[in-house]
This record gives structure tokens, C-alpha cells and sequence, in this order.
């Protein structure tokens, strides 16, 4: 890799792309130039990068020459389409859709957890699932030191993940209300205002949803551990910004709570608030526009013998989707993985 660095950022006008271009500007990443991308609509529109702004330009099929990291936030489809073209053309794409997190030729990496994995890729790099990025951001740690056998989890989920439209969505049904007009839903089956509906993606074949099923899988692999157990019930909730989790782990070996905070307050991306006698703990609003993960309400779970109990918060947009991202392009400059493939896998 030359020593001048072009990054892209696919997806750029909506809010994740936004915000992958505001950390990468925030965090001083490398970067000679900054190009952004997204789809013929938004070509010659304007968006902010610091204190300039960028022309966004029409993705085609070759964007990418020239161009040495790609990170894309623009939904399965068009990264399904794009991102071979990218890897073809000699650029590392980390990608924030699902397309590629189950694809055994891509890492799914976490950079707290398992950096590891990028030593592996083939071109293309996937980006978690929020709701799972922040969850093993707090119990990697646990795991490395009593090996979790399960986890149970319930996800409180920010109208945030949907969108832009979701967040419009509850802004609106809430003016609505208080103007007694009548309530349109469009982002969500039913009303999201004042409400909290326990469904997030499709329902399949096994009455869990399509969330559910991506926290149970995304774990598995990024754990490297077949063995470890995952049970989750993904709910959305009228917040804005931030989601929370209530997490249950069972370990192998015994880890009172106040082991657990120890390991947690010395983690990297985890930021620990829990003092029950003083009413402190995690809350939806402290996390939001923060790069940490918080997790606090930490006790032993006293119905079996090797458990724990925990709230884990953190910023889906920024730490579950776009902070995530700019850290994996960090890693791989750290470990001079930004390469031109000797070959493409993705390409026929």
C-alpha cells in the first residue's frame, strides 16, 4: 500500500454514512482524500466533512479505482452489487449491511473482540449487527476469563436502528398525539409512540425473528465457539438513539459481580456505571453520541450457580454501526492489511 490513502464512504447522504464521515473526520482518520458515494438521486449533493464538504458522486460499478478502503452503508442490495467491484478493483470494503456477516469468506469483526479475524479477508469486511456489536464488547471480556456456556438477552431497540424513517416516524406520531390527529404508521407495523412492539425484521420459520436469529449466529462466529449458547427477543422502543440490552450469562467457571465489574472497568470500550445505592446505571440518553459501551445493574443471577445479570447500553449509529466501522479500517492500518489482493474470491 502506497503511503497516500483514498477512503470512500458508500451510503453518504443517509444517517449512518453521515456519521461514518463524521468519525472519520472526528477520529483524524489517515486519510489523503475522502470520497462519498451513494445512488444516481443524491450525485452532485452536498455533505458536511468537518468543516468542508464533500460532492457526493453516482456508485457505479467502477467508483472504485483508486480508491484503497471502501466502507459502505447502503443496504444489502447495493452491497451485494457493489462490493465485489470494490474488492476486485484492489480496495477493502468493510460493509455495515447484512449481506456478508455469515459468509464464510468474510470476517465479522469487532475490533475489541476478535481483530484477529482480519488477517483472514479476502477483500470484504462485515460489520456487525448493533445490537451484537455492543453486546460483545461487554462480555468478550467474561467470556476470556469463566467461558459463557449461554446467553439470554432482551433488546431494547432504538427507533434509530430503522433509519432515518423510523426516527421520523416517532417524531411525528408524537405530535400527532398531543395535536389529536390521527396516527400514520409506515416505518413500523404498529404505532411506535408511547408504545413498544416486541418484533424487529421478518418472523421466520421458527417464530424468531430475522434480528433475533442475526444476534444468535453473528455470536457464534465471532466467538469462534459453536458451543456457546444464544437465546435473544429483539424489541423496538420509542427512543430515539441508543440501544439497551438486558443480558443473562451462564459461565463455566464461578464470577461473582464484583469480579465481573473489575474485568469490565479494565476493557477496552467499556465504560462501567453501577452503583445501585446511589441510583447509577446506564441509561439510553448517556450513551447516545458516545463511543463506549455501558453496562452497569451487574449481579449474580441467583437461580443457578454460574450466573449473571447486566444492562449493556451504547450508540447503535455511532459505536453499533459507524465507529465500528472506522475502528475495523484502523485495525487493518495497523496491521498493514489495507492490500491489493493476489485474487478476488467475489468475483466469477
Amino acid at each position: 500500500m502506497s503511503k497516500k490513502l483514498t477512503v470512500a464512504v458508500v451510503g453518504a447522504t443517509g444517517a449512518v454514512g453521515r456519521e461514518m464521515l463524521k468519525t472519520l473526520h472526528d477520529r483524524k482518520f489517515p486519510a489523503t482524500e475522502v470520497r462519498a458515494f451513494a445512488s444516481a438521486r443524491s450525485a452532485g449533493n452536498k455533505v458536511p466533512f468537518g468543516e468542508d464538504e464533500l460532492t457526493v458522486a453516482e456508485l457505479t460499478e467502477k467508483s472504485f479505482e483508486g480508491i484503497d478502503l471502501a466502507i459502505f452503508s447502503a443496504g444489502g442490495a447495493t452491497s451485494t452489487k457493489f462490493s465485489p467491484f470494490a474488492a476486485h478493483a484492489g480496495c477493502v470494503v468493510v460493509d455495515n449491511s447484512a449481506a456478508w456477516r455469515m459468509d464464510d469468506r468474510c470476517p465479522l469483526v469487532v475490533p475489541e473482540v476478535n481483530p484477529h479475524a482480519l488477517g483472514k479477508h479476502n477483500g470484504i469486511i462485515a460489520n456487525p449487527n448493533c445490537s451484537t456489536i455492543q453486546m460483545l464488547v461487554a462480555l468478550k471480556p467474561l467470556h476470556d476469563a469463566a467461558r459463557i456456556k449461554r446467553i439470554v438477552v432482551t433488546t431494547f431497540q432504538a427507533v434509530s436502528g430503522a433509519g432515518q424513517k423510523g426516527v421520523n416516524e416517532l417524531e411525528k406520531q408524537v405530535r400527532d398525539l398531543f395535536n389529536a390527529r390521527e396516527i400514520e404508521t409506515k416505518a413500523f407495523p404498529y404505532q411506535i409512540a408511547f408504545n413498544v412492539i416486541p418484533r424487529i425484521d421478518v418472523f421466520m420459520e421458527n417464530d424468531y425473528t430475522k434480528e433475533e436469529m442475526k444476534m444468535v449466529n453473528e455470536t457464534v462466529k465471532i466467538f469462534e465457539d459453536p458451543s456457546v449458547r444464544v437465546t435473544a427477543t429483539c424489541a423496538r422502543v420509542p427512543v430515539f438513539y441508543s440501544h439497551s440490552e438486558s443480558v443473562n450469562i451462564e459461565t463455566e467457571k464461578k464470577l461473582s459481580a464484583k469480579d465481573a465489574r473489575v474485568i469490565l472497568s479494565q476493557a477496552p470500550g467499556v465504560k462501567v456505571i453501577d452503583n445501585p445505592r446511589a441510583d447509577l446505571y446506564p441509561l439510553a440518553l448517556d450513551a447516545t453520541g458516545c463511543d463506549e459501551t455501558f453496562v452497569g445493574r451487574i449481579r449474580e443471577d441467583e437461580s443457578i450457580e454460574n450466573g449473571l445479570n447486566m444492562w449493556i447500553v451504547a450508540d447503535n449509529v455511532r459505536k453499533g454501526a459507524a465507529l465500528n466501522a472506522v475502528q475495523i479500517g484502523e485495525e487493518l492500518l495497523r496491521r498493514d492489511l489495507i492490500r491489493v489482493t493476489d485474487k478476488n474470491v467475489f468475483m466469477k
